[in-house]
């Protein structure tokens, strides 16, 4: 409610007792004016004379006279602001708004709730809690009908503390009685706890919305790497059983021109054979479209459901390792049949390690080597793309990251997620390791190479020993000295995996929790006969 006279504020008008207009206003000695009900009650209460307002002590209770100038004043005031009260409509307190307790005729929506005077109290009603100092010290809250729920129910006095051991609201007067020696807390201070707590709990709240959006994305990403992954997978299967088919086509072609040659009847049998293994390649056919179709189904449940029917990897062939064409005067027959069998297999194989390789190369990344890392006797060229081992430690500062026993250096570049591939140069060279390391791998003394330790890596020794450092260790066994090493990881799978032109081998079942770094040791240089670097190449992204 606003003042109701441009020359007087509200205040003087209100008893400060009631917290309403002067009903017959009377002055005391000291000046301040009382309803007189007001302060007579609160003379005969508390038994002694004393002003509410300024606390002056009277020594004899004065005789009470209605200020007549005063109650007129006051009677005009309560009228003006009555009057302006019901026309301002949308302060009415409505069903389901809190009234203001103070108000008389018109009840008002009540803006506040006094803890302290027990009452909800409208704008203008409210306006002394705001000026006066005895009251702007109450703890006013947003408005409640029930305001009798925070008053104890024991001693009528407001609900001011926690009983941390029994777990309940009490009033001050509780601490002496029933809750002796019990643990407390002022409200405020349990409030502030509690409010504390909850926007912390909010905090987690908001961290795992946040992280299980990432996750959203992430199995986003990962459908769609699937995707990719299922149309490589379908081209590269196209592409083997095309080569198988028309590697099969050719040698059949020159095996019945033999068969036609020399004898009627070992053509029809090889015909039969023949016959076989078209029904054969189509049921193979037949099968890869189907593992085609398979493999576009998006939906969880009708891929699952589909899938049983459907067996790819054991389609019903026939095993053709042990038939042979048995002819009495036909040895060249046979030697055809061993070659097809044998060029069939070889280029199965060799099909098959080409398309993993391809595979494994669209994930190449730009590796360079970090000379923070280096040990004191490797050279790096300028553009970190090769490493050597010299003849004499160079002196460099003794940094944490740096080896100090072992002639190596990490890459730049770790990973903590997905999968990469890079490529070095290893020709010419006699010795060498090479692999992932983790972050905290021992930097400084000697170092016992295994996936324990934090090292994936294989090595070559004295020109011609390849080994896996697994545990138990692996010798390796390859046809040919590699001129390249290809290294790809898949982190979330736990693998690493080392190629040449074939694949050489893989750790499995590693469970990777820090970043990886591409592991280079160029070993000694054994008096220039293992001089070579080590070069990391740029891959060949193949499509």
């Amino acid at each position: 409610m606003a003042a109701a006279s441009s020359l007087l504020s509200e205040e003087q008008f209100l008893c400060c007792i009631c917290l309403d207009v002067f009903n017959h206003p009377v002055t005391i000695p000291c000046g301040h004016n009382f309803c007189r009900d007001c302060i007579a009650q609160e003379w005969d209460v508390n038994g002694k004379y004393q002003c509410p307002m300024c606390k002056e002590l009277l020594y004899r209770r004065p005789e009470l006279r209605v200020n007549t100038v005063l109650s007129e004043m006051a009677n005009q005031f309560r009228e003006l602001a009555q009057k302006k009260a019901s026309s301002v409509e949308q302060t009415r307190a409505k069903a389901g708004d809190v009234p203001c307790d103070v108000c008389t005729e018109l009840k008002l929506k009540a803006l506040k709730s006094c803890l302290m005077c027990l009452t909800s109290y409208c704008e203008t009603h409210l306006e002394l809690h705001h000026r006066l100092p005895g009251l702007n010290r109450h703890k006013l809250i947003d408005p409640v009908k029930s305001l009798e729920d925070r008053m104890c129910k024991r001693h009528d006095k407001p609900l001011e503390v926690f009983c941390k051991t029994d777990q309940m609201f009490v009033c001050r007067m509780c601490i002496g009685t029933n809750h002796k020696r019990h643990h407390f807390s002022p409200l405020k201070k349990e409030y502030e706890q509690k409010r504390a707590t909850l926007e912390r709990n909010e905090a987690k709240l908001q961290q795992m919305i946040g992280e299980r959006r990432l996750r959203i994305q992430q199995i986003k990403q990962s459908v769609e790497c699937s995707k990719e992954d299922t149309d490589r997978e379908t081209a590269g299967s196209v592409q083997v059983f095309t080569a198988l088919i028309r590697s099969a086509e050719r040698s059949l072609a020159q095996l019945i021109d033999m068969i036609e040659e020399k004898q009627k009847t070992t053509e029809k049998r090889a015909e039969g054979f023949i016959k076989e293994l078209e029904e054969e390649i189509s049921e193979l056919t037949k099968r890869s479209a189907e593992v085609e179709q398979l493999s576009r189904i998006e939906d969880h449940l009708k891929f699952l459901q589909s899938f049983p029917s459907l067996n790819p990897l054991n389609p019903p062939t026939k095993d053709w390792t042990e038939v042979r064409v048995h002819l009495s005067r036909q040895e060249s027959v046979m030697r055809a049949m061993a070659q097809l069998e044998d060029t069939l297999s070889k280029e199965m194989e060799k099909l098959r390690a080409d398309v993993k390789l391809r595979r494994v190369q669209l994930h190449g990344v730009d590796v360079t080597l970090d000379p923070d890392t280096a040990h004191p006797a490797l050279v790096l060229s300028e553009n970190k793309k090769r490493v050597s081992c010299g003849d004499v430690k160079k002196t460099l500062p003794d940094n944490p990251e740096r080896f100090s026993s072992s002639p190596c250096v990490l890459g730049n570049q770790g990973f903590s997620s997905g999968r990469f591939y890079y490529e070095v140069q290893v020709k010419e060279k006699n010795k060498w390791d090479l692999g992932v390391a983790r972050e905290s791998i021992i930097r400084k003394g000697h170092i016992a190479a295994s996936p324990t330790t934090g090292l994936w890596v294989i090595w070559l020794k004295n020109g011609n020993e390849y080994r896996a450092l697994d545990e138990p260790g692996v010798s390796l066994s390859l046809k040919s000295k590699p001129q390249k090493v290809g290294v790809f990881v898949d982190y979330e799978e736990g693998l690493v995996s080392f190629y040449d032109a074939a694949h050489i081998y893989s750790f499995t079942g590693c469970n990777f929790t820090e970043k990886l770094f591409p592991f280079f040791g160029p070993c000694t240089n054994d008096g220039g006969k293992n001089s070579a670097p080590l070069i990391i190449s740029p891959v060949n992204h193949a499509n």
